[in-house]
């Protein structure tokens, strides 16, 4: 066992900066393990928030002076490091975010960490979600290969938050639950002609259109979630009731009854906010409802989560930024008569659902290496999905089901 004291000869720049970093981080506790076997324990040794990180590699020091928190996760991805549990691990910084100057986010800074920030920076501005932008940018993730997404999804291939009412349902019942739940917030009936901003793989649009007999048209950008999507819709005899149309938000035109849109707002950029709530409001009926679920920063933490950028933008998510509340409710305020009359949390249902997702990945890594993904694609993906769990788990991040109408609208 060893005290925190390195010298810099001993550990060289890079690993005196980042040990002499982490010491500071003295909430919960990190056994650490550096590249020659020597242990390092962090924190408060009773503390119910364990993490354990064993470096083994030098490199992984530079990653992270150098890059911050996304170096962090490139190391991981690289090889650099292991763990036994990357969610307590993520849960550990993220209870320390304060006292973390490389994590985006944190309002705490440091001239001799994240060295490198404003290259990731300048890659993130690059990735607009101007029309052509988000084509580019959703085609990166949303396209990759609809059979990997069906390893590790439910049947429905929903890739969004579920809705776990009661303890004991499966993923595929929870995800029927979020479902119902946004279609009596909306009030649906057989007469209404729903809009749905982001398709997905259909699965929001049969739910309504099997369960509620409406009319559904359904937007995307998307051409691999568009043709499957489209098979789904015709399996399931709807064809008569859903149309599934690849085109951009910005040019939607029509009158609808009821919007509905389910993790699609993340992916619209700050610039792009007012553009997106204006033209809901623009083809929303005079006594429409409008619902959408949406993945939320803490309104504290949104400015300084716009102006950085973080592994999962870099990585998983290009050009995506998580509203917070306040600011979702400024946009709609300044560009519509919309008010607020319902708002539901579904953080720790994300978290849950999360860990679901990641222990079927897992399950199914023979059939996601015969797709042809390597070990680096498979690390990558277990860090995502276990960071995400964690994020949602500690509050860090949130998702909510909101619901909109207007004044006088007698429905709602």
């Amino acid at each position: 066992m060893s005290s925190l004291s390195l010298t810099k000869s001993k550990s060289g720049f890079y690993e005196s900066a980042v040990v002499n970093a982490l010491s500071k981080m003295d909430k919960g506790f990190l056994n650490l393990t550096l590249p020659n076997g020597e242990n390092l324990e962090i924190g408060d040794s009773n503390s119910s928030y364990r993490a354990d990180l064993e470096v083994k590699d030098a490199r992984f020091f530079k990653c992270v002076v150098l890059y911050g928190d996304i170096g962090f996760g490139e190391a991981y991805v690289n090889g650099l490091w292991e763990t036994d549990n990357i969610t307590s691990l993520i849960k550990w910084i993220i209870l320390n975010i304060e006292n973390a100057p490389s994590v985006s986010g944190s309002k705490v800074k440091s001239l001799g960490l994240n060295l490198f920030k404003w290259f990731n920076r300048i890659y993130h501005n690059n990735r607009s979600n101007s029309i052509t932008g988000s084509q580019k940018n959703i085609a990166e993730h949303y396209d990759l290969n609809n059979d990997f997404f069906a390893t590790f999804l439910d049947p429905s291939m929903t890739y969004s938050a579920a809705y776990f009412k009661t303890p004991e349902l499966t993923l595929a019942q929870a995800q029927d639950e979020k479902y119902r739940r946004l279609c009596e917030q909306l009030h649906l009936k057989p007469t209404d002609h729903v809009l749905e901003i982001g398709s997905g793989w259909g699965a929001n649009a049969i739910f309504m259109a099997k369960n509620y007999g409406c009319k559904v048209t359904t937007v995307t950008i998307s051409k691999e979630q568009q043709k499957l999507g489209q098979e789904r819709v015709e399996a399931a005899g709807l064809s008569d009731q859903i149309e599934i149309i690849i085109k951009d938000y910005r040019n939607i035109e029509g009158q609808f009854d009821k919007i509905v849109s389910v993790e699609m707002l993340e992916a619209v950029g700050h610039n792009y906010l007012e553009t997106y709530f204006a033209k809901c409001a623009e083809v929303l009926k005079p006594n429409g409802i409008f619902a959408f679920q949406v993945i939320t920063s803490p309104d504290s933490r949104y400015n300084s989560l716009r102006k950085g950028v973080d592994w999962i933008q870099k990585h998983i998510f290009p050009g995506s930024l998580l509203p917070s509340v306040a600011v979702i409710n400024k946009a709609i305020n300044n560009t519509s008569d919309l008010t607020l009359v319902d708002l539901k949390d579904l953080g720790l249902d994300y978290a849950r659902t999360l860990k679901l997702w990641y222990t079927e990945f897992n399950h199914k890594l023979n059939e996601v290496k015969a797709l042809g993904f390597d070990e680096r694609f498979i690390r990558k993906w277990n860090y995502y999905l276990n960071y995400c769990e964690a994020a949602f788990e500690m509050r860090n991040i949130n998702v909510m089901q909101m619901v909109y109408t207007r004044p006088n609208n007698t429905e709602r």
